[in-house]
């Protein structure tokens, strides 16, 4: 099987979701992630030309509703269960590394 996912790029992954693997389990991971991109290869290899989808995962029909404004939740009392607030903005942990 050629590997398409390294195991440092499911390990980068990995941080990024702020998820904690053995070694072994992030093998595993990398390894099925190689595994399910290799049968999306196959599946691609197939000729679709001229056949209809005959099932779809979600409706096609998008529902369509009148804009109507209205008063909103005011500011406080959607910060209020918020763990921690800064100048009206729920605050949140930094989880992009600068360059």
């Amino acid at each position: 099987m050629k590997e398409k996912v390294s195991l440092e790029e499911t390990r980068k992954v990995a941080k990024l979701a702020k998820l904690e693997f053995s070694d072994e389990e992030l093998a595993r991971y990398a390894e099925n992630m190689n595994r399910i991109l290799e049968y999306m290869d196959k599946l691609g290899e197939l000729d679709t030309e001229g056949i209809e989808a005959t099932i779809h995962a979600v409706e096609l029909e998008t529902p369509f509703r009148e804009d109507e404004p209205h008063v909103s939740l005011p500011r406080e009392e959607g910060l209020k269960n918020a763990p921690d607030t800064r100048e009206g903005f729920n605050k949140v942990p930094r989880i992009m590394e600068e360059h």
